[in-house]
């Protein structure tokens, strides 16, 4: 009988090693018909600091799990200093993935736990990839739907591994699905068809101002979004270079922004869902996944699409005119993706304890239909 060889945990040092680290849920997932694997190209520019602004403000490391010449895990830590949380000891784990082997998710976990501690954290929270604005949370809920575009699909035995190593939930997060024929409450229906309140006005993206634009979006959401739990504030680097990376995507008729005498103080962006039109691919693109992906996306269409981002400012949501902005928003953006052929959408994600956002959620027909978790341990 041969002996198993012993497991090693490998820092991450190159680029093949990147692609390696990108491949290990390609591979544990190919079983899994929900499961999408995302495109290669668009991980390794997320994962590589020369084009993800997160590195310049973040310590980041990846290591890898192998045996037997064999990648069986992986798993990343990460100091975002300009989350709130760094100066109180937090620091984040990401990327987990693993064969269903709990010494390879004690392994990963010792090393990301190790690294975390010697850089002065006294918590571990996560899973975060990278950053609290991209992806978040372990997917313990909601297996039997593929992932939107940009959202993470887990295998069921992650959660069960992760609590073997002395964690416990922090804080759920849920994904909503609507369809695109939901009409909102009545009363507030009526209110719409109304028009806008005076000094209130509805635009389109403006794409020949994208720039612009972007800069804007970065405002509102960050004063939004700055009551949130956990929340970090995206820079500008970041925002711009999301939106380089999704600019192909964005239809301005599904990007809709709200002024109120004259200030851009809201928006909310439907984006097509790529993983749509991607989920045969298997995260190729070469030699012929260019010419599929744009003929699904450009003529044939897809159905789906995800809301990733939506806000109006902390100063005009309280208002009587601001409540209301949200489903001026929901109207407008829903009524163009059925013009466009779109069946529904998700709105993620949305914190547990973000009431108000809940709230509109189930006032304008939105379920929840997936739930992510995050996970914390005190690191003594």
């Amino acid at each position: 009988m041969v002996a198993q060889t012993k497991l090693q945990i490998v820092p991450v040092a190159s680029k093949a090693e990147l692609n390696r680290f990108i491949q290990v849920p390609m591979r544990l997932g190919s079983g899994d018909p929900n499961y999408v694997a995302p495109l290669m190209f668009e991980r390794q520019e997320s994962l590589t600091a020369k084009s993800n602004p997160f590195f310049e403000h973040a310590d980041v490391q990846f290591w890898l799990a192998v045996r037997d010449g064999r990648d069986v895990g992986r798993i990343s830590a990460q100091i975002d200093h300009l989350n709130p949380q760094t100066p109180e000891g937090i620091g984040n784990f990401g990327m987990i993935s693993a064969e269903n082997d709990p010494e390879v998710f004690e392994a990963l976990f010792r090393t990301a736990e190790d690294w975390l501690r010697s850089r002065g954290c006294r918590v571990a929270l996560g899973p975060v990839n990278l950053s609290t604005n991209e992806e978040v949370g372990l997917l313990v809920e909601g297996h039997d739907d593929p992932p939107m575009f940009m959202m993470s699909h887990d295998t069921r035995y992650a959660p069960a591994r992760i609590e073997e190593q002395g964690y416990g939930r922090a804080k759920d997060i849920y994904a909503y699905t609507c369809s695109v024929h939901d009409d909102l409450p009545a009363p507030i229906l009526r209110r719409i068809r109304k028009g806008p309140p005076d000094g209130v006005t509805l635009r389109m993206l403006d794409m020949s101002r994208f720039g612009a634009e972007v800069d804007t979006l970065t405002g509102i959401l960050n004063d939004a979004w700055s009551g949130n739990w956990g929340f970090t504030p995206t820079t500008e680097a970041e925002t711009r270079a999301l939106a380089a990376t999704l600019r192909l995507l964005i239809d301005k008729r599904l990007t809709w922004f709200a002024e109120l005498d004259g200030e851009t103080v809201g928006f909310m962006i439907l984006l097509p869902n790529i993983n749509e039109a991607i989920a045969d691919l298997k995260g190729k693109l070469f030699p012929f996944g260019w010419a599929k992906l744009i003929w699904r996306l450009k003529v044939r269409g897809v159905k789906t699409g995800r809301v990733p981002l939506m806000g109006v400012k902390r100063s005009v949501a309280g208002t009587l005119k601001g409540r209301l902005l949200p489903f001026l928003l929901i109207d407008a953006v829903a009524q163009a993706a059925r013009r466009l052929g779109y069946a529904r959408y998700e709105l993620s994600w949305v914190l547990e304890d973000n009431l108000p956002m809940r709230r509109i959620c189930d006032a304008g027909g939105a379920k929840v239909y997936k739930t992510y978790r995050l996970y914390e341990k005190a690191l003594t």
